[in-house]
């Protein structure tokens, strides 16, 4: 029996191949690999069916147990439509989009199978998860699957979600930053009570003459520490496990290793009377520890908000406010508010249908360029784009910028959100510096220096740490883009600062970018027309957001315009409308068909009605201010171009402002705008394409980065990497030279930080430095590196004119 006993105990743990638990119960396998329960079975089998088993490849023992799986009913509350309404961002009957919080998301293997869910479940159409902030946001078809079913599928395979109907993202970081200030709180109250009993230690030469107070101060130390080691250090002790489990070294081992040494060196020391141990360095670890981790996600949740609620994002709408029509900022739409959506604006929030007809493309939302037709009274998605006449929303809920920006965004974020980046050097900076500990350990130990080897191997284990290294770049890029957008440039995202330091050569739109958009000569050339026939006129004009047709609709002055029917706008060529049994055409001469020379500088709007031509308007655009000295700034470092719909009458005066006639290209239609981006990218040169957004979406695309200009209006382009505000037009020099003194700063702080861990280790290295005070430079350094990029940040930003953020 004795020697059963021992077989059994010195026999190898069998873990689970799933989630790496110990399997107690052999009988539960398939092909030789062991499962601790049925339910990693059952995961395992899904995954082996699907073809998915390099899940298993990314990482050891990646699933989560599934002993303790939910009830399914638990879910059925999400056929409820009141609770799909308030989960769901986006429905259309056809396809629906939710965001989910899924806790448990760890590693790359997670990420790698959370993007393959619409292969386990058909329905799904597309699924991107969002490493840093545990997200992942899935799209799927109604006729296919529910939200029951994909939330079910999610927690089958480990990834229950979070679900809470009531708080949103804000609530969610305010319940963690609560957690980690008490956290914060105790430790620091333990910490100071600690350090503050061992200071009669410190004087008396590590003995108190009185040895009844002294045992009475060692338990109460003893005391003090518990709350610190196994409650405010415990995300440490989780963090290391959690990559122990998944056989993955991340930057919490060290920390947890250098924690646990100093409580068990402690231990050892109190109970064999030695003293008080190391306990007040131990709490001066986790501490300090705390601090630095509590100002990173302070401060990055600080850039998160500014990003996501505070930013400058330049859009308005047209609102009706105090019985008139005004442009109102988005961020300033309050409920009930009723807007006015132009065709191609995007809509900004969801809203009822309370006037004409809508007919949307909801390709920003969906990816499918499919018509949707809405009708009075019916719901409108934030994130459609009107294709039709005007029409009219009331507003049901707030502006959710941040919701936008993910859309704008779904299509650009690279796949793995940094995450992989992150971890390949976490994990590569952790082995050197468990390395380094033994290495110290080893050789003060053979100098028979324990003193100096405790010492060594616990700092080093602190000291040394890529945080700082990794925070360098994330904090510098969230600082760029709070002063950019603070000069009213925004950018779509961090990843777009690299391209921008690339470009070689900016290419401008003319109508609308170089040009005011809301400052215009207007003259109607031709047979005079009735009042009704202008009535109509200026009715059709006000239907689209181009600025020639607004500068005509503004000149017309009417106030109560006639309703149109079967609007169309054709990009380049004009706009055409049924107005009180009338068709009426307006844009170039071949599209209205209009043979009438034009003699004059300007640019000749066509305007034709029921196939007779009535004349046309002569718009003489004013350019912006200050043209000539931007174009000047700009030529010492690109090469420029100018590309326009419009006729060449312009050409002299732009020949002068650029010194050069050969890059103005006129008589340019959307698609010869995009095949210019085109040659110029196949010439191996990064360009930066310009435009407003209407007629030069495709080049804004097809461009390496694009710019959108906009002034008081909702001409919002998906195809854009940035929005600039036309009054910030001038800047576009201090800006892009700004991007690029970014770039230098993520250099010096990097350096920086490298050096700081260099010298760090060296003095940690030769015993010289004690773990309290290794643990107050681990937070220095990030603390630091948060300030030196402020202030870097904030002298260039000086130094190229642009203000403080």
């Amino acid at each position: 029996m004795s020697e059963e006993r021992q077989v059994k105990a010195t026999a190898p743990k069998t873990l689970c191949f799933h989630c790496g638990s110990e399997c107690h119960d052999l009988k539960i396998c398939n092909e030789e690999k062991y499962f601790c329960c049925e339910g990693c079975k059952l995961v395992y089998e899904i995954l082996d069916t699907n073809g998915f088993c390099k899940y298993y490849d990314l990482n050891e023992h990646p699933g989560l147990s599934q002993k303790f799986s939910v009830w399914r009913e638990k879910y059925s509350f999400l056929e409820l439509p009141e609770v799909r309404n308030v989960l769901l961002r986006f429905s259309d009957g056809k396809q629906s989009h939710v965001h989910l919080y899924l806790p448990q998301i760890h590693c790359s293997s997670c990420l790698w199978l959370l993007e393959q869910v619409h292969k386990l479940n058909p329905g799904i159409v597309y699924s991107r998860v969002h490493f840093t902030d545990k997200k992942i946001h899935i799209v799927f078809d109604e006729a296919k699957t529910s939200l029951r079913k994909v939330v079910e599928l999610l927690t089958t395979l480990g990834y229950e979600p979070q679900l809470d109907v009531h708080a949103g993202d804000a609530a969610k970081g305010i319940t963690n930053s609560r957690h980690r200030i008490i956290k914060l709180g105790i430790a620091g109250f333990c910490f100071a009570n600690i350090m503050m009993l061992s200071l009669p230690e410190y004087f008396s030469g590590g003995s108190i003459a009185e040895t009844a107070l002294g045992k009475m101060f060692t338990l109460v130390i003893l005391l003090l520490s518990l709350p610190v080691f196994f409650y405010c250090a415990a995300e440490f002790f989780i963090g290391a496990w959690k990559g122990i489990k998944a056989k993955y070294i991340n930057i919490d081992l060290p920390i947890a290793i250098a924690i646990l040494l100093t409580f068990g060196r402690s231990l050892y020391e109190m109970q064999a009377d030695f003293g008080n141990g190391y306990m007040d360095s131990m709490a001066g670890i986790v501490f300090f520890m705390l601090v630095g981790r509590f100002v990173q996600e302070s401060s990055n949740r600080a850039l998160s908000f500014d990003r996501h609620y505070k930013s400058f994002f330049p859009i308005a709408v047209m609102t009706y406010r105090e019985n008139e029509i005004v442009p109102v900022p988005i961020e300033k739409l309050k409920i009930n508010d009723i807007i006015y959506i132009h065709n191609h604006e995007i809509v900004p929030a969801d809203g009822e249908l309370i006037y004409g007809e809508a007919e949307l493309d909801y390709s920003f939302v969906t990816g499918e360029s499919i018509k949707v037709m809405a009708k009075h009274g019916e719901k409108v998605f934030a994130g459609a784009r009107q294709t039709g006449a005007q029409i009219r929303l009331k507003v049901l809920k707030p502006v959710e910028q941040s919701y936008l920006t993910s859309l704008w965004n779904r299509h650009f974020q690279s796949k793995n959100d940094g995450s992989h980046e992150i971890d390949r050097i976490g994990k590569n900076f952790t082995i050197i510096v468990l390395f380094l500990a033994a290495v110290a350990a080893v050789y003060w130990y053979q100098q028979s220096r324990p003193d100096l080897m405790w010492n060594a191997m616990t700092t080093i284990l602190i000291v040394a740490c890529p945080c700082a290294l990794l925070l360098a770049s994330n904090y510098t890029n969230g600082q760029v883009l709070k002063i950019l957008a603070k000069n009213k440039l925004y950018i779509r995202h961090s990843d777009v600062l690299e391209a921008i330091t690339k470009v070689k050569h900016i290419v401008f739109d003319k109508t609308g970018t170089l040009t005011e958009g809301s400052m215009h000569q207007v003259e109607f050339i031709g047979a005079r027309m009735s009042r009704e026939q202008a009535h109509r006129v200026y009715s059709l004009a006000r239907q689209s957001t181009h600025p020639l047709s607004m500068a005509i609709y503004k000149h017309g002055n009417i106030t109560n315009p006639i309703d149109v029917q079967h609007f169309k706008q054709l990009e380049g060529k004009g706009i055409e409308a049924w107005i009180n049994d009338h068709h009426l055409k307006m844009g170039s001469a071949e599209f209205t068909g209009s043979n009438e020379a034009q003699t004059e500088l300007g640019t000749s709007i066509h305007i034709c009605e029921d196939g007779k031509n009535l004349g046309y308007f002569l718009v003489r655009q004013i350019y912006r201010a200050q043209l000539k000295p931007m174009f000047d700034k700009l030529q010492s470092k690109y090469d420029l171009s100018v590309i326009s719909g419009d006729q060449d009458h312009d050409r002299t005066y732009l020949s002068k402002m650029l010194n050069k006639s050969e890059q103005l290209k006129f008589k340019y239609s959307p698609h010869d705008k995009l095949e210019y981006i085109q040659n110029l990218q196949q010439q191996q040169q990064q360009t930066l394409m310009i435009g407003d957004g209407l007629n030069d979406a495709g080049a804004l695309k097809q461009s390496d980065v694009g710019f959108a200009v906009t002034e008081n209006k909702n001409n919002f382009s998906p195809a854009c990497d940035g929005i600039l505000d036309g009054v910030s037009f001038d800047k576009i020099p201090q800006l892009l030279k700004f991007v690029t003194d970014g770039r230098r700063v993520i250099m010096v702080v990097f350096i920086y930080s490298f050096l700081y861990n260099i010298v760090g280790s060296y003095f940690a290295l030769r015993g010289q430095l004690s773990p309290v005070i290794a643990a107050i430079l681990m937070p220095a350094s990030s603390i630091s590196i948060i300030l030196l990029t402020g202030l870097l940040t904030q002298f260039y930003a000086r130094r190229r004119g642009l203000g403080e953020a």
